[in-house]
């Protein structure tokens, strides 16, 4: 791991940053017209998977790193590898988001790790994110990023059982529209997802791939769907990479008051996996 000095990013742990929004109509419209009949019908008026919509990093274009990220050494630590994505997180629901409310998204770096993986040095930071509709704590949240080289992806083998048709719950056909408009949703500029010049020669994916918090907003609505209620725990992680074209399958085990759902394609490679749990 000597290639990457950890005290040099030292620095970063415990930088915090705060952003505020308003949680609007017209974004819940937009978002449960991206998703659809995916979202869980019980939340009321406030759809599950919206917070990652809210208060979010509006940064200049002239500040974005050539693949559509945020340049580093701002929030995010300076990390000298050039590929990033989310690596899971884990969400804890504590009260109910109000619609019109000031939102406010409480962010700090909690930890940086280095780890060697099958494709070389991997650096895991650590954000821990609070979200605070009005003055209510309402979602705490643990989020890890991973950085790493960019190097082809390597075929991932499904978890046994994985294609058992008993666990299938629904399936969506993901296209390059989904994909931006869930961008525009999260202004995320990670040209992975919309650029197929860019995902396929710069960062080696075979398609342009599906945003890991998408995957999230899905199974955590199915969760829900499971339970009848929004999960008070939520833990996911990220699997292998999932690219276009491709059919999401979305697949759950759940014994009452907990489970585990996942995302996986038609091959029944697994892209995403989480744990929930009502209590």
């Amino acid at each position: 791991m000597s290639e990457i000095d950890l005290d040099a990013l030292a620095p970063w742990l415990g930088r915090t940053e705060t952003s505020e929004d308003v949680l609007t109509q017209g974004l819940i419209e937009k978002f449960r017209a991206t998703f659809g009949p995916h979202l869980w019908g019980g939340a009321g008026d406030v759809p599950l998977g919206i917070h990652w919509c809210i208060a979010l990093d509006t940064v200049p274009a002239a500040a974005l790193s050539e693949d559509g990220h945020a340049a580093r050494g701002g929030f995010l630590p300076p990390v000298p590898l050039p590929a990033r994505m989310w690596a899971g997180g884990d969400v804890t629901h504590i009260a109910p988001l109000t619609i019109g409310e000031t939102f406010t998204r409480r962010s700090s770096i909690g930890d940086i790790t280095a780890k060697q993986g099958r494709s070389g040095a991997l650096v895991f930071v650590t954000i821990e994110h609070e979200y605070f509709s009005g003055n209510r704590l309402c979602i705490r949240e643990q989020q890890s990023i991973v950085f790493r080289k960019i190097t082809a992806p390597r075929p991932v083998k499904s978890a046994p059982g994985a294609g058992d048709p008993a666990s299938l719950r629904s399936s969506l056909t993901p296209d390059p529209v989904l994909l931006f408009r869930y961008s525009a949703l999260t202004f995320n500029a990670h040209r992975i997802h919309y650029d197929h010049v860019y995902a396929t020669e710069a960062e080696a994916y075979s398609g342009l791939v599906v945003h890991g918090p998408l995957q999230a907003t899905l199974l955590l609505n199915l969760a829900a769907n499971a339970l009848k209620t929004s999960p008070h725990r939520f833990s996911f992680r990220g699997l292998a990479p999932l690219t276009l074209p491709c059919e999401l399958q979305l697949h759950n085990e759940g014994t009452g008051a907990s489970g585990t759902v996942w995302c996986q394609d038609q091959k029944g490679l697994r892209s995403f996996s989480a744990e929930y749990a009502a209590v």
